[in-house]
């Protein structure tokens, strides 16, 4: 268990936007810092960090939470593990904490990976620089490709011998455990680094080939490349790690980690196929490259480039194989919103050579000489493959728009069209009509899609609703306000139980009302005794556990319930709180609207919430009795009209003996709200 006092200086000292400033680039708008979401697609950046509040939100997708929140969701790892790793930039030790069995397991399975990844880096590094083999062959190999010694250490290459499977028994030597050196394809668990043979025999999966680790952008080893220097039959020139809980080649680009504060700083990235493309760049003086690894570009990679900037240039080759290689994948560049330029290199050139024969500034102004926007660059090399042929002129007219139709922004859309209009042709507002055509017929598709999933999220919702309302014996004779309704107005329940949950947040501690013996009740422990009072139980466990941990630390000493509660070790109960805090909650009507009495409007004096805290706690304490009231009205309607569908006389008697009873209740706090009632 880490101790408290450490956790506190944790959060004391991290400072949020250098914390997520690792992750994602992020620009200065008034007291805020805006970027890209790491949590979903996004093109506008509605991602906001609060240096003075020590948060991030994003408005877009909802996440949110402190410096250790953020660092648990993009990591996916445990709180303790997040702890650490924020304790370890700012040189702060931190002890083991005890996790739940399931917490244990997972955070030892990862730990263990990344412990075997981690000696394997090394022990492919040792085995370049200090045997004979690894001098002979590795070593002389990257050499041969210009690469120096300092840029071979920089980025961890490494060797793998070819004979006698050395790693696997160094592994088992030092006494790893097998289950984290193989790979289980069903749970992921395993680095994958030693393969295992249909006898049982553990053999080096990277053997007889150079090594370049892979990092993640936070600078973990996740995996390896191994690219074999002998040609083999039936052996591929690459091998990679497999996927696994720590590693997911869709997810992962070489050289983000050494690259992302180069991107950042420049608003640009290079994107190359190979590593020794990059490693060459890189050596080279051009530090914001990244590399695809010779796979085909996914979605999960160029998301994680938007995060640092949303301009492109992909190199390739200057040959066939490179032109054709530059056209797949682009059009998922330009449906995120990328600016994406096209740089062919000489005949005969790739990044690698031509990077070992200019320095910087020469490679970067060929870049800005020869550079082309993708949509002419791929219209004029159709345009030369279709010629005379109306056929392919028309498949090549087609294709280009297919691309115009992936970009988000109408006026970058407009100047493509016209663009292409006049280099292929063609009539503007033909080519307009059928990217509006494509584009709606889009719109449309997802729009059926969203209704699909939310069509299938209601009959959800409908099956739990049953089986939570079916009445016992009991509720039929007894009408207790209890929020278990499914019907439309559980939405306005949920709204009106965070907004008290809020005022716990950000005011339970202060004093409300004084008592008759002079000591003062808190906001928080009023709201909490009224709801016990009224028999008003929280609509969910999460709602729960926050006005159970209010009531058994709030006469702690120093206890804020803000900073108790965005603090928490709950990731849960955290994100929930900083989602309050952060989405300030809007007074009630009662004191942000215009009133209107005998025909004049006039206008409310507004406060702020804390300033209304008298006023405020008891008026939205009368509006989730309402909606409660309400929503129990509803339901003994139904209950009354099935069972007088069904001539169940007994029944119906006790709903309808009960009925007035409810209609009382509604009446008495629509008196109490007067014009203030919010119409359900």
């Amino acid at each position: 268990m880490i101790p408290r006092e450490t956790i506190d200086r944790v959060f004391a000292a991290a400072k949020i936007e250098e914390v997520v400033g690792d992750y994602v680039s992020l620009k200065r708008r008034g007291a805020n810092l805006i970027g890209l979401c790491p949590f979903h697609n996004e093109k506008t950046g509605s991602f906001t960090v609060s240096p003075s509040k020590g948060i991030f939100k994003c408005f877009g997708c909802g996440k949110s939470g402190h410096a250790v929140g953020f660092v648990m969701e993009i990591e996916q790892c445990g709180f303790a593990d997040a702890v650490k790793q924020i304790a370890k930039k700012y040189h702060i030790e931190v002890e083991e904490r005890e996790l739940t069995p399931e917490e244990q397991q997972r955070q030892d399975d990862r730990e263990s990976m990344f412990v075997v990844n981690d000696y394997a880096n090394t022990w492919f590094q040792d085995q370049l620089w200090n045997t004979a083999e690894g001098k002979a062959i590795g070593l002389s190999y990257f050499m041969q490709r210009g690469l120096r010694e300092d840029t071979i250490k920089r980025f961890q290459l490494g060797y793998s011998p070819e004979r006698g499977n050395p790693l696997s028994k160094a592994l088992k030597d030092k006494g790893f455990v097998e289950k984290y050196l193989i790979n289980d394809t069903e749970t992921k668990v395993g680095t994958g680094i030693i393969g295992k043979s249909e006898d049982g025999r553990l053999y080096d999966r990277f053997r007889d080939r150079v090594i370049f680790p892979i990092l993640s952008v936070s600078g973990k080893t996740v995996g390896f490349a191994g690219r074999i220097l002998k040609k083999k039959d039936n052996v591929g020139k690459y091998v990679n790690s497999p996927e696994s809980l720590i590693y997911s080649k869709t997810n992962e680009l070489y050289g983000i980690f050494f690259a992302k504060q180069a991107i950042a700083r420049e608003d640009l990235c290079y994107l190359v196929e190979g590593q020794m493309d990059l490693i060459s760049m890189y050596q080279a003086g051009i530090e914001n490259v990244v590399a695809s690894g010779g796979t085909a570009l996914t979605k999960p990679q160029i998301r994680l480039i938007r995060r640092f900037t949303s301009n492109i240039t992909i190199l390739y080759d200057g040959d066939a194989a490179g032109i054709h290689a530059a056209l797949r994948g682009i059009d998922m560049f330009l449906e995120e919103g990328f600016n994406v330029k096209v740089v062919l290199l000489p005949e005969g050139e790739d990044p690698d050579s031509y990077a070992n024969s200019h320095n910087a500034s020469d490679f970067i102004e060929y870049i800005k000489q020869n550079q082309t926007d993708f949509i002419r660059f791929k219209g004029q090399l159709l345009s030369e493959e279709a010629g005379l042929d109306p056929q392919k002129r028309a498949n090549l007219i087609k294709d280009v728009v297919d691309s115009i139709a992936q970009i988000p922004d109408p006026i970058t859309r407009q100047v493509y069209i016209k663009d292409s209009a006049d280099r292929l042709h063609i009539q503007e507002q033909l080519l307009m009509r059928e990217v509006t055509r494509l584009r709606r017929d889009k719109a449309i598709e997802q729009r059926k899609q969203q209704e699909i999933e939310e069509h299938q999220r209601e009959l959800a919702d409908a099956a739990q609703a049953v089986a939570a309302d079916t009445p016992s014996a009991d509720s039929k004779s007894n009408p207790t306000i209890n929020p278990t309704s499914s019907n439309k107005k559980a939405t306005m329940l949920d709204e009106n139980f965070q907004n008290l949950l809020q005022l716990v947040i950000r005011y339970g501690e202060r004093p409300l009302y004084q008592l008759q013996d002079g000591s003062f009740i808190s906001v928080g422990t009023y709201i909490i005794a009224q709801l016990q009072a009224d028999c008003i139980d929280a609509p969910n466990a999460l709602y729960q556990k926050i006005l159970d941990e209010f009531m058994s630390h709030c006469n702690e000493s120093g206890f804020t319930a803000e900073n108790f509660f965005k603090f928490h070790s709950d990731p849960a109960i955290s994100q929930l709180a900083v989602n309050l805090i952060a989405d300030k909650y809007q007074l009630s009507r009662i004191f942000s609207r215009q009133s209107i009495s005998d025909n004049v409007v006039q206008k409310v004096n507004v406060k702020s919430d804390g300033e209304q805290l008298t006023e405020l706690v008891p008026q939205l304490l009368l509006e989730l009795k309402y909606t409660i009231v309400n929503m129990r009205i509803d339901k003994m309607n139904e209950m009354i009209k099935e069972a007088q569908e069904n001539d169940n006389w007994e029944l119906l008697r006790e709903l309808l003996s009960g009925q007035p009873a409810l209609l009382d209740i509604k009446n008495q706090i629509s008196k109490q709200l007067g014009n203030r009632i919010i119409t359900l």
